[in-house]
């Protein structure tokens, strides 16, 4: 599959957040946590005194990692980088947006969401023709 992005050991996918404490620790509980040689992690934890532009310095990290597979983000927290996630448009990782404890899911603003809605609104479109 030319174009394809692929990671090199599937074995050692990992998964990357960034979102609130709770949620990550709920995550790193379940075993999402991982610390390389060079003591980075596979998360951010996020809260009011995190600056953007370290939001969006992890985003690109992630995003730009041969090992992580997906990258979990709060939906709040997309919110403060929207144009980031809104112009990422590799299938791996692969980016998902997530609720949080204080800030309810919003379909409307989720980035994956609306593509889809706009490819199978395309698809329709193109079977009319048919």
């Amino acid at each position: 599959m030319a174009g394809r992005g692929q990671i090199a050991n599937k074995s050692s996918a990992l998964i990357a957040m960034i979102a609130d404490e709770d949620t990550v620790t709920g995550f790193l509980l379940a075993g999402v946590g991982n610390v390389d040689l060079r003591r980075k992690t596979n998360y951010l934890i996020v809260d009011s005194k995190t600056p953007v532009k370290a939001i969006e310095d992890a985003f690109k990290e992630f995003t730009t990692k041969e090992d992580v597979a997906i990258v979990l983000i709060s939906q709040y927290v997309a919110n403060m980088i929207r144009f980031l996630v809104d112009s990422y448009n590799k299938p791996i990782p692969a980016i998902l947006e997530i609720p949080s404890k204080d800030h309810p899911y919003d379909p409307a603003n989720d980035s994956v969401l609306s593509r889809v809605k706009h490819l199978f609104s395309s698809e329709s479109v193109a079977s009319e023709r048919r």
